[in-house]
């Protein structure tokens, strides 16, 4: 309102309008005038507030004609409210407002008015049609975001607004539902890729393959059982490289691994802690064996 009424030069013309949407808010110092009229003498005005809390000293006129003058049809103040006040109509094809305010208010102090020319239902109708008063509006008021007809139809219409069933069902539109579609097989498709990279990680490779294994014969931390000088004294380890696998084997066992699939193995002999330190388990990894075979050399 504050932009119509600054503009004093048009304050005083007829603005010929289809529809119109005013919004005020806390705007001190206004006593201005503005008149609105149809296109057609067929046509009226329909006034509908979305929204109503003015001050007590301020003061919203209403005159169901051309000139702000005599008394006018309503007096709108903080007594009104959205619903009691309800839709408004004029006879004429004309309606003025005089919005006058003084030099305080709130933030919640204002209107949302929703004007908008209407046809008699009787009258033949060559625009839109509403669907509960059936009042004819022109069609640039359909799909514009704004509820003209009071009952909503102007917005929901299924052909002119671009939504068929789906969107009146869902109140969503065609559009933003094929997306949300597209969107949500785009996540569960990443979705389904990130669990299969995670199983395929985790999964454990082959105990087997080519690791050296250990096998003690004698000799560990250089305490044999034989007699000084004997060659037990000296331990002897053999790695060995093939289809063993990880657990230990008797001697009969390693016999037939050995006739049925000869491994390749490597004795190192070593005397006393070189092989196994004290503390540690029996055995040797991969790397350490490796290890001990460069230093034999």
């Amino acid at each position: 309102m504050d932009t119509l009424c600054k503009d004093y030069f048009r304050q005083q013309q007829l603005r010929k309008i289809d529809g119109a949407e005013l919004v005020s808010q806390n705007e001190h110092n206004l006593n201005c005038v503005i008149t609105f009229q149809t296109h057609s003498i067929l046509q009226s005005f329909m006034l509908r507030f979305e929204d109503l809390h003015l001050d007590c000293n301020d003061h919203l006129y209403i005159y169901d004609g051309a000139h702000a003058v005599s008394t006018p049809k309503w007096d709108l103040s903080c007594r009104d409210t959205r619903e009691l006040v309800g839709p408004i109509h004029t006879r004429t094809n004309h309606v003025t407002l005089r919005y006058v305010t003084d030099n305080w208010g709130t933030e919640r102090c204002g209107f949302h008015l929703i004007i908008t020319a209407i046809k008699d239902p009787q009258t033949a109708c060559n625009d839109f049609k509403c669907k509960t008063k059936e009042f004819c509006v022109h069609t640039d008021l359909v799909c514009d975001g704004v509820n003209h007809c009071a009952d909503g139809s102007d917005e929901t219409a299924g052909e002119k607004c671009g939504r068929g069933e789906i969107g009146l069902v869902l109140g969503m539109s065609v559009t933003n539902i094929v997306v949300g579609g597209v969107s949500a097989l785009l996540i569960l498709g990443l979705a389904v890729v990130g669990v299969a990279v995670c199983v395929y990680r985790q999964a454990p490779a082959n105990p087997g393959a080519n690791a050296f294994q250990p096998v003690h014969h004698a000799g560990l931390n250089g305490a044999g059982h034989a007699a000084p000088g004997s060659a037990l004294n000296h331990g002897t380890t053999t790695l060995t490289r093939g289809p063993m696998g990880a657990h230990g084997l008797g001697p009969q066992s390693m016999g037939a691994m050995h006739m049925a699939n000869p491994p390749h193995t490597l004795s190192l002999m070593q005397p006393g802690n070189w092989l196994r330190p004290v503390g540690t388990p029996l055995g040797y990894s991969a790397v350490r064996a490796r290890l001990y075979c460069c230093l034999a050399k």
